[in-house]
């Protein structure tokens, strides 16, 4: 097992790789405060988002949606996506293929 940095990603938010394979990587989100943001973007990659705590609201494409700690989704290849969070907490996200970018 491999033990990966903590990466700032922007104001009151960072990133942790929390394991990782070719197929498949697992990622920490923390947000630290009301307002920050995952600013939206696209990605090649296939991503599961799992809410540990807090809550966000998601923009996925055209829809937002709220979501908080249990709620789980998916988001396709290349959608346009990103968060604000309205209460902080941690997102894990898994990905396949793996985020080469994030090593």
């Amino acid at each position: 097992m491999s033990t990966f940095p903590v990466v700032s990603t922007g104001e009151d938010v960072t990133r942790q790789v929390l394991a990782d394979h070719p197929d498949l990587m697992v990622v920490a989100f923390r947000f630290g405060a009301v307002g920050a943001e995952g600013a939206l973007h696209h990605h090649p990659h296939i991503q599961s988002t799992f809410v540990e705590s807090g809550r966000f609201r998601f923009t996925v494409g055209d829809e937002q949606t709220e979501v908080a700690a249990g709620d789980s989704f998916v988001i396709p290849t290349e959608a346009v996506h990103g968060c604000v969070c309205l209460e902080p907490g941690t997102l894990i996200d898994c990905f396949t293929p793996r985020r080469d970018d994030f090593l």
